[in-house]
């Protein structure tokens, strides 16, 4: 790009606002330029507000961000003002994540969400850049409907669907048609650690609200259409998929143990070709975040494992293992994604630059 596009981030100071300053720090294509946050760290600067909550371990706070003042997320104009862009990182019930996030579409500010509140939004596409890069074209049925030139909301999914879904779209072509998915899920995804989260320690939690819900229904708004008629995206009906989701004690990534049947009779080879040269329009445009490989299948029976795959192709890649087949279903595998990098931050700005790449954010006059 010739310059680089000014970004803000809205719910700057907690977890997932810290993992976008730290990926988004010498960002080739964006610079972060304004953070906000809620009122009661408005006015300190970003140090100042992050103090003694740091997250991200031994990787410092950039020092280009280090000395912003933070802002009021709810004050649209005055963050307007200052950017290109936005990724949204807050934390506030559906309703007024919503309120908010069209907000700033209205004052022609693209938004691209970590949050839930927009995903079922029929014309807000919700995007795996490697899986449905096409949906993005929803957008323009979007500005009609705000009345926008610029400004519209762009999502990404749910953290721990990134752990199968990728598996399920590499094998699209031997006709998936039930999934049962049990995650066991990394306590940062719930914007802790496991020195805050006591409740975890030497312990499993069997249930996590509205993320069953999650697991299984937005992989078919992935696997949809987009409807130029009804101008909204359309998911699909298949595969059916039910799922038991877990918080583990673990810090990052997000573990799956999948079970899945196919109309189709794939072999262990077919299966783990398909995993191999599974790649999409990131990898064609080389964006700067989106791994060489987006999966890569282990073979040993002991992997994929959090400790030594977590981190496959900076967080950004998916890993998968185990295959083999069942007694119930055809096939079963474990699959493993990092769950605040490919999950959350990481996967926004692989969205984002397909955005930019194809057009959708720009400077601002």
């Amino acid at each position: 790009m010739s310059e680089k596009l000014k970004v803000g981030i809205i719910g700057a100071t907690g977890m997932v606002g810290q993992r976008y300053v730290t990926l988004l720090a010498n960002h080739p294509w964006f610079e972060v330029t304004t953070v906000a946050a809620s009122k009661r760290s408005a006015g300190k600067t970003y140090g100042e507000a992050v103090n003694g909550r740091w997250k991200m371990g031994e990787t410092p706070i950039p020092e280009a961000v280090k000395d912003l003042t933070v802002l009021d997320a709810e004050d649209v104009d005055a963050v307007a003002s200052q950017v290109d862009f936005i990724f949204s990182a807050i934390n506030l019930d559906k309703a007024d994540t919503r309120k908010l996030e069209d907000e700033y579409a209205k004052h022609e500010i693209p938004v691209v969400s970590n949050n839930s509140a927009h995903r079922w939004t029929p014309d807000v596409p919700m995007v795996v850049p490697e899986i449905n890069p096409d949906h993005i074209e929803v957008i323009k049925a979007q500005h009609e409907r705000l009345g926008t030139q610029r400004g519209f909301v762009a999502v990404k999914p749910n953290c721990s669907i990134q752990s199968y879904t990728p598996a399920i779209a590499a094998w699209q072509k031997f006709e998936p048609t039930q999934v049962l998915a049990c995650t066991y899920q990394a306590i940062s995804g719930a914007g802790k650690t496991l020195e805050t989260a006591p409740e975890i320690q030497n312990n499993v939690i069997p249930y996590i609200p509205g993320e069953e819900a999650k697991s299984e229904d937005e992989p078919l708004k992935i696997f949809g259409h987009l409807d130029s008629e009804k101008k909204e995206i359309v998911k699909a009906q298949s595969p059916v998929i039910t799922s038991q989701c877990l918080r583990v004690p673990v810090l990052y990534g997000h573990t799956v143990a999948t079970f899945i049947n196919f109309k189709q009779n794939p072999s262990k080879e077919e299966l783990v070709e398909a995993l191999q040269e599974y790649s999409g329009v990131p990898q064609e445009l080389e964006l700067p975040s989106a791994p060489r490989q987006f999966i890569q299948y282990l073979n040993d029976d002991d992997r994929p494992q959090v400790r030594y795959d977590v981190n496959f192709e900076h967080g950004m890649g998916i890993s998968i293992g185990r295959l083999r087949p069942d007694k119930i279903f055809d096939w079963k595998f474990v699959g493993l994604s990092h769950n605040t990098a490919r999950g959350a931050a990481g996967g926004a700005i692989e969205l984002a630059e397909l955005l930019a790449a194809k057009g959708y954010l720009e400077p601002r006059d």
